[in-house]
């Protein structure tokens, strides 16, 4: 069954995205503003921050944080409700009409409930089927799958599928606050213990931000709509290591230790466990690697998928340092795809998360470029464990 399309396996039937909404928090925050924000940790050298920055081509993002008080603006519930709410799908629409809520984050605001009910709290709609699906960047196209396939199989007349996150309140200062600094860095501007750079990699790069779609068999002829081709989600974690993590600790043999095994709560903040953290040289060995030599091959025998029918791709890389190695990979592969046929707002509207490929979906279906037959192929990797998800549009 794996290796078969959908329409083998069941009588899957056509389902479209008839609107897309995005909700960012705040104004914009440049790279000059964000220790206003964030705060400074002395023991993150100057220079890595520069370095980051240079490197990741991101120039603004939003955060959910007041920038004259410090607190927090939003929930991450708050955030994905607010895009739910920006749904026009057709004329009349009413949050009473969603029938299927699907929602995926990496920073659910608590461990239980589940972020899809808390989410639904918000929204104070009527009773409807919800579904929370948790991971990292691809936990927003889990959710959209759900929807997808809930429609597509006439179990739901209509859902509504919603990815986001809420980094900036595990990124200010107070959070590193009380960590055991391990690395000693020569030269740097305040010498002595200085914390990993895999503990505060993450801290210029991720930014606040919920996406949502609305997903129906009955799209409206005369509006644009775009019709899901295809979703495939693969993982890799039966053949790779941990990459990017939270509320745990890598070990030096690649194991993970939970939060809960630590001696005590405190011990668990001492030793980093509930900072986001990558393994950066994991990363940068593995990524582009895993999201084209080892997804692609499938994906092309599943669905017959070729360079020349992309007349889209909606790559969704965390920085600008990986834009020049996923195109050189897949031209490599044999699936080259020229940046002229490229749309991306990362420079711009950040890497945010679960909630990127809506945001960057959404600004190109409303930005008048689309046009009826045009194939868009979305591209999302997730380095938590290694997963990569590919999907693809039609405009119609």
């Amino acid at each position: 069954m794996r290796g078969q399309n959908y329409s083998e396996v069941c009588a899957l039937k056509n389902v479209y995205i008839t609107d897309l909404a995005a909700f960012l928090p705040n104004k914009p925050v440049s790279n000059d503003e964000i220790d206003k924000i964030l705060g400074v940790v002395e023991q993150i050298p100057t220079r890595t921050k520069k370095i980051i920055l240079r490197n990741n081509d991101i120039q603004t993002r939003h955060y959910a944080i007041d920038p004259e008080t410090g607190r927090t603006t939003h929930t991450n519930a708050q955030l994905a409700a607010e895009a739910i709410r920006g749904l026009k799908p057709y004329e009349g629409f009413s949050l009473n009409d969603i029938e299927c809520l699907c929602c995926g984050t990496a920073t659910p605001d608590q461990l239980m409930p589940g972020h899809g009910l808390m989410v639904h709290g918000e929204l104070k709609s009527g009773p409807c089927e919800v579904v929370s699906t948790a991971g990292v960047c691809i936990s927003g196209m889990t959710a959209l799958k759900y929807a997808y396939m809930n429609v597509s199989l006439g179990l739901s007349k209509n859902a509504v599928a919603a990815g986001s996150d809420v980094a900036s309140p595990s990124l200010r200062a107070r959070s590193y606050i009380g960590v055991r600094q391990k690395e000693k860095i020569e030269g740097a501007a305040r010498k002595g213990e200085m914390l990993p750079f895999d503990t505060v990699f993450l801290r210029w790069m991720l930014s606040d931000a919920a996406g949502a779609v609305f997903i129906t068999q009955d799209r409206i002829s005369d509006r644009p709509a775009l019709k899901i081709d295809w979703i495939e989600n693969i993982s890799f974690a039966g053949e790779m290591e941990t990459c990017m993590y939270a509320g745990a600790k890598k070990n030096n043999d690649g194991s993970i230790t939970g939060w809960r095994e630590f001696p005590s709560p405190e011990d668990a903040v001492m030793n980093g466990a509930f900072l986001i953290q990558q393994d950066v040289k994991l990363l940068n060995n593995d990524i582009m690697y895993v999201s084209v030599d080892k997804t692609l091959p499938f994906v092309i025998k599943k669905h017959g998928l070729s360079a020349a029918q992309v007349d889209w791709l909606l790559p969704h890389y965390s920085s600008g340092y990986f834009r020049q190695r996923y195109y050189d990979q897949l031209k490599g592969f044999g699936f080259e795809i020229p940046f002229e046929k490229w749309f991306t707002n990362l420079s711009y509207k950040g890497n945010t998360g679960a909630a990127s490929m809506y945001i960057i979906l959404e600004e190109l279906f409303h930005s008048g470029k689309l046009k009826k037959g045009q194939k868009i192929l979305c591209y999302i990797p997730e380095s938590a464990r290694f997963s990569i998800c590919y999907v693809m549009l039609t405009v119609v």
